[in-house]
This record gives structure tokens, sequence and C-alpha cells, in this order.
């Protein structure tokens, strides 16, 4: 079958890894450097569903984390098939933005697909990773995300799992 082109947006606040979860998937490469996202940044990346036998290019829009971002949203979420809506696992509240996060994407893209991501994992542990999974499954619009994970860009744990289940739900449209 023939590549299908599918927009997705990585949004949360500022400094959550939203920027380094894109190069770890893109380039396998991880840099401790923060530099801040101003605006959007649009990458691309092919990615093979071989449960549906297809391929996918994802057209991953980077968007800015500061409160700027608030009223340049909704025309960068536009049209998106996904989003990858990530918080930070040691910032408690960067976790209690995930639901207007969710909110904002789901009001534009009703048929979007979303996934949380509670990056930087490998600064916690797996018993802090559960009580904060449990935490954020207590805020009614994380129910409408199709899976919850931990993750860390410097590691890579779950970075690829949770894009390629982004492009598999977007191809599924359930």
């Amino acid at each position: 079958m023939g590549l299908v082109s599918k927009k997705i947006c990585l949004i949360g606040d500022f400094n959550v890894g939203k920027t380094s979860l894109i190069r770890r998937f893109i380039d396998r490469e991880f840099s401790d450097r923060y530099l801040s996202t101003v605006g959007v940044k649009i990458s691309r990346k092919k990615v093979e569903v071989t449960s549906k036998d297809r391929t996918v290019q994802l057209l991953i829009w980077d968007l800015e984390g500061s409160t700027k971002y608030k009223r340049v949203a909704p025309s960068y979420l536009q049209g998106a098939s996904g989003a990858l809506v990530v918080a930070d696992i040691t910032r408690k509240e960067s976790m209690e933005h995930l639901p207007q996060h969710i909110q904002t994407f789901t009001n534009i893209n009703p048929q979007g697909k979303a996934i949380v991501a509670l990056n930087k994992s490998d600064l916690t542990n797996s018993e802090l990773e559960e009580k904060y999974i449990s935490y954020i499954q207590t805020f009614p619009e994380v129910a409408r995300a199709i899976a919850s994970y931990t993750s860390s860009a410097k590691t890579g744990v779950n970075v690829d799992e949770m894009f390629l289940q982004l492009a598999t739900h977007i191809l599924d449209g359930k």
C-alpha cells in the first residue's frame, strides 16, 4: 500500500522534554542542553506499521510550551491526527496541566488520538512512576487518551513505542 502522511503534535509545558523526545525518536540522540522551542518546529519520520501493512510519514510538530503558545495553539493544532501530550514526571505542576492540554487538543481535533507521556522517568523510580500514573488517571480528560506511558528521552525508554502506538491508532481511526 502507499505512503500516508499524518500530522501529529507534541504539546505540554515548557521544559518537559518534547524536543528531546523527537530528537531521540528521529535522530537516536540526546543532549542535556536545553534549547527552548520558539513557535513550532516540524520534523518528519517514516514509520512502518506492520500490523496494518502500511508506512506512515509522521509530520511531527514540536510546539513551544510557553504561555504565549495558548494564543496560537489552535492554528498549530488544526488538522492534527494525533498528539503526544508530555509532562515532566519530576514536576507535579506539569502533570496537573495535562487535562488542559488534552482538552485543547480534543476540542480542536475531536477525532484525534492522544497519548500521555510522563517524561524524564530516568530521574525517578518505578514505585513513584506507578504512583504518578495512578494520579493522572484521576483526571477525566486523561481517560480520552489511548494510553499513558512513562518515558525517557535520555535512555530511550518507551519513545519508539509511543510514536508507533500513536501511528497505529491513527491508521485504525478508532
